[in-house]
């Protein structure tokens, strides 16, 4: 007979998540993904694999469900700076505020730690190269995004003469993830807006 789960696999990777998301992977062993999710050891090996299998599923489906979505609204957004403002202020208020305050972005978490839990994986380069691929991909599409939002802004007259909309796009995705860093650390929402506002202004076009 077919082995029947008698848990929902969904449920139970959202719930490994948020504990990786929260505690980061390398302080978050497979017992504790136990205690949060209530499974046994064997269910979460059998359904997921190992501890860093199961981590590249919570990181994937992370950039799927909550990353990618908010790139799409960016890149259809036909305002321009003014969308790029919206981004980073709705970025600010979500790391700063509410549920998930100073958890930072899983992503730029997943940046700092990618050597350490690679070098704890017995699974080793393939390993780190499955998880680079995943953050390689969310760099790009946020860099897509951003580009998208800065030539409809350059078509609009609001980029300073010379701006190369790419570029600026690679600048701004890297403040993007200090916002994350930092917010992670306690820094509050005010200073990371006045930086974000001080960035954007650079790239508009002098005042006569």
């Amino acid at each position: 007979m077919p082995d029947i789960k008698h848990f929902d696999p969904d449920a139970a990777l959202e719930t490994t998540l948020r504990l990786f998301w929260k505690q980061g992977p390398e302080a978050t062993g497979i017992q504790d993904v136990v205690s949060a999710t209530g499974l046994s050891r064997s269910s979460l090996y059998a359904t997921f694999g190992g501890k860093h299998d199961l981590y590249l599923a919570a990181l994937q489906r992370y950039v799927e469900q909550r990353s990618e979505p908010t790139f799409q609204r960016l890149a259809k957004d036909e305002r321009g700076l003014p969308a790029i403002a919206d981004f980073f202020s709705e970025l600010v208020t979500a790391r700063c505020t509410g549920q998930f305050a100073r958890w930072g972005c899983m992503v730029a978490n997943a940046h700092a730690a990618t050597q350490s839990l690679t070098a704890q994986n017995t699974a080793g380069q393939d390993a780190d190269t499955r998880v680079r691929a995943v953050l390689d991909r969310h760099h790009e599409q946020l860099c897509q995004a951003l580009t998208q939002a800065l030539t409809t802004a350059r078509s609009l007259g609001q980029l300073a003469p010379g701006t190369t909309p790419r570029s600026a796009a690679e600048v701004l995705a890297l403040l993007a993830y200090g916002v994350n860093l930092r917010s992670r650390n306690g820094a509050d929402a005010h200073t990371l807006n006045q930086t974000m506002k001080t960035a954007l202004d650079a790239l508009m076009p002098p005042r006569r």
